[in-house]
């Protein structure tokens, strides 16, 4: 076996009682560098393969890809590990014979230690975690937001930072991880025309020093997210080069703000220049 060296936990607990967040301060008590979790590749705090089973359509369909049932889901994820051969690794699911599976799966070796959530997690810590599951439809990426927010472009993500003290002289528990939404919430799924984006970003234009005038706006639509293009005539005098950059951060920033998606690309060209009459000046 290309894996029989490496040493593989379980880390279990029910749906929704808090494991995707405790995941990586039970790695790091273990001296595991990599985790598995709901369809991930997780190393340290990087995504390095696989896809979240939490953009999966339906609970059926999040559980079948947990588990990597499917060739072309689980061969990146294999060859990943095969590249980095980690010691140690941390699979996370909801029962033991899960966690058992997705090692088969992966061509893993038997888990050998597994880690229940009650043994790190009070009842009341659980029951909380699973009311804001259930009522919320909120769940936990255990790495920072800006690892997955192109791949959950349209979810609605939250960065969540957690500090926890080991006791005196001890080195503290610091970690980033991200609180998504995903499209079987209670939220159901929903769409943006292209024309909010258009207006979005007009509005901002008229509001920016240095534009003139929108001459036209084209977005295109992708599963990652819009790419925005856009032609703008500008004001003579202003030092365009920082103007542009300036609108382009503000917009991009207002764009995710406001719609939970990820702007993919922005291109803003100036096509003329506007020379003010000495009246408006």
């Amino acid at each position: 076996m290309l894996f029989k060296k490496m040493k593989v936990y379980g880390f279990v607990g029910p749906s929704g009682t808090g494991k995707s967040y405790r995941a990586q301060m039970v790695a790091s008590e273990k001296e595991i560098n990599f985790i598995i979790d709901d369809g991930l590749l997780i190393k340290g705090n990087e995504v390095i393969a696989g896809l979240s089973a939490k953009k999966a359509p339906t609970k059926i369909e999040t559980v079948k890809h947990a588990l990597f049932y499917n060739e072309e889901e689980k061969k990146p994820v294999k060859e990943a590990l095969k590249k980095y051969m980690p010691s140690k690794i941390l699979i996370l699911g909801t029962s033991d014979g899960m966690v058992q599976k997705i090692a088969e799966n992966l061509g893993l070796p038997e888990v050998s230690e597994i880690i229940y959530i009650n043994e790190v997690a009070t009842e009341e810590e659980m029951q909380t975690a699973r009311h804001i599951r259930v009522t919320e439809g909120k769940h936990v990426i255990p790495v920072p937001t800006f690892e997955v927010k192109k791949d959950f472009s349209g979810y609605l993500l939250d960065p969540l930072q957690i500090f926890k003290s080991k006791g005196a002289g001890q080195k503290p528990y610091i970690s980033e991880k991200t609180i998504i939404r995903p499209t079987f919430s209670y939220l159901g799924k929903f769409t943006i025309s292209d024309t909010v984006f258009r207006q979005i970003m007009e509005y901002l234009a008229l509001k920016a020093p240095g534009i003139y005038k929108v001459l036209k706006t084209r977005v295109t639509n992708t599963e990652s997210g819009p790419s925005i293009y856009m032609e703008i005539s500008v004001i003579y005098g202003y030092n365009m080069q920082e103007c542009l950059k300036e609108f382009k951060e503000k917009a991009i920033k207002e764009i995710e703000n406001l719609t939970a998606m990820n702007v993919v690309s922005l291109d803003v060209i100036a096509k003329n220049i506007y020379i003010p009459t000495k009246e408006e000046e």
